[in-house]
């Protein structure tokens, strides 16, 4: 085989192995490109969203507080004797001057007729005296007895006088313990459940009383807020602006009763670095109960024009405080914003997003920037 033959048989033996590479390279293209195909791209994720809107934000001061009613009386007996009665029941509402209680008032009656008694006992004396006196007037007059028994009888006059006036005294004090037997109602109230029954002998120096009565309507609510917000309370206080207090459960779910501030106390408290506030509520409905543990909400100022979405959509990460905001392709980007005031789950922006643009609210935990969400429902907030 001469050497042109063997050249032609390499030229031809490197192109069937061009033509072995070239086939085996184009088939292992088409293999990833339909191994590609075969791989679907990743599903929507589906969040809930709210759209941004501008709006005024309520800034509220919030304290655990307790109820308290403006006057408490404990009902104590001003005489000694038998109860021999309760007027009212139990937690009923009594008005002022409203009998209650009545002690056995007969021996305080008996004192009294033995008062009147002597008092009418010195009244005749005095008038006999009297009558003395004007008669040994006329004789003294014409001369016909001497100056001194004239002037023994202007003193036995005096003397009756003066012991009818002390008669008064006594009269006057079984009087007074006659109206004592009758318990009354020194103000409006609900009365409590009574400390002795009807049968017993009371007695003035008794520790417990037979009763309490406290006024319900209306009620107090003492709280405590920090000292550092005191300013901003005193500022509206003295311009003479109402402020709006709420009273809420324990919880902080209900609320119960809504009222004003009617003043703080005048130090703060150098252990918890507070100030206690004092708020007055109606109670029209009972709602508020004397010693009721509630949280009080006071409202101190009112943020206006703001961008408020709600608070699930602010996340917090190394870089501070963003939202997720739902592009019009329906991908998300990370935005960071500013956070002002949280109220009611409720959030105001100073920063970062508009008024118009979408949150997301729910479903954040998957997300990431550029993914690509399906919208599951939209809240205009």
């Amino acid at each position: 085989m001469n050497a042109s033959h063997r050249r032609w048989l390499r030229v031809i033996a490197s192109c069937v192995v061009f033509v072995a590479i070239a086939a085996y390279l184009i088939h292992m293209f088409q293999k990833k490109t339909t191994s590609a195909q075969a791989t679907p791209s990743p599903p929507p994720i589906r969040v809930v969203t709210a759209t941004a809107k501008k709006g005024n934000q309520p800034i509220y001061l919030t304290g655990l507080g307790s109820v308290i009613p403006d006057y408490t009386v404990t009902l104590h007996t001003r005489v000694d004797g038998e109860l021999l009665r309760f007027a009212v029941e139990e937690g009923q509402i009594v008005s002022a001057g409203q009998l209650i209680a009545e002690i056995d008032p007969r021996p305080f009656e008996v004192q009294l007729l033995q008062a009147e008694g002597q008092s009418e006992h010195d009244q005749a004396i005095l008038a006999n005296a009297k009558v003395d006196l004007e008669r040994y007037r006329a004789l003294y007059a014409e001369d016909s007895i001497p100056r001194q028994q004239y002037d023994t009888q202007i003193a036995l006059v005096r003397q009756s006088e003066a012991a009818v006036k002390a008669d008064q005294g006594p009269v006057e004090s079984a009087k007074l313990q006659l109206v004592y037997t009758r318990i009354t109602a020194p103000i409006t109230g609900r009365i409590g459940l009574r400390q002795i029954d009807p049968g017993n002998i009371v007695h003035v120096a008794d520790q417990n009383g037979l009763a309490i009565i406290t006024q319900l309507e209306p009620i107090s609510v003492v709280f405590n807020i920090a000292q550092d917000y005191l300013p901003l309370v005193m500022k509206r206080f003295r311009a003479g602006q109402p402020m709006k207090v709420d009273a809420f459960d324990r919880d902080f779910k209900t609320k119960i009763a809504t009222g004003s501030l009617l003043t703080t106390d005048n130090q703060a408290d150098v252990t918890t670095g507070t100030v206690r506030f004092k708020a007055m509520f109606p109670n029209a409905d009972d709602t508020l109960f004397p010693n009721q543990f509630v949280n009080a909400r006071l409202l101190v100022d009112v943020k206006r024009g703001t961008i408020l979405v709600p608070a699930a959509a602010v996340q917090r990460g190394p870089q501070g405080t963003f939202v997720y905001v739902v592009k019009p392709d329906e991908t998300v980007e990370v935005r960071n914003v500013v956070v002002g005031p949280i109220e009611d789950e409720i959030a105001s922006i100073d920063k970062g997003l508009a008024a118009g643009e979408v949150a997301v609210t729910e479903g954040t935990d998957k997300l990431q920037a550029g993914a690509k969400v399906q919208l599951a429902s939209s809240v205009s907030e």
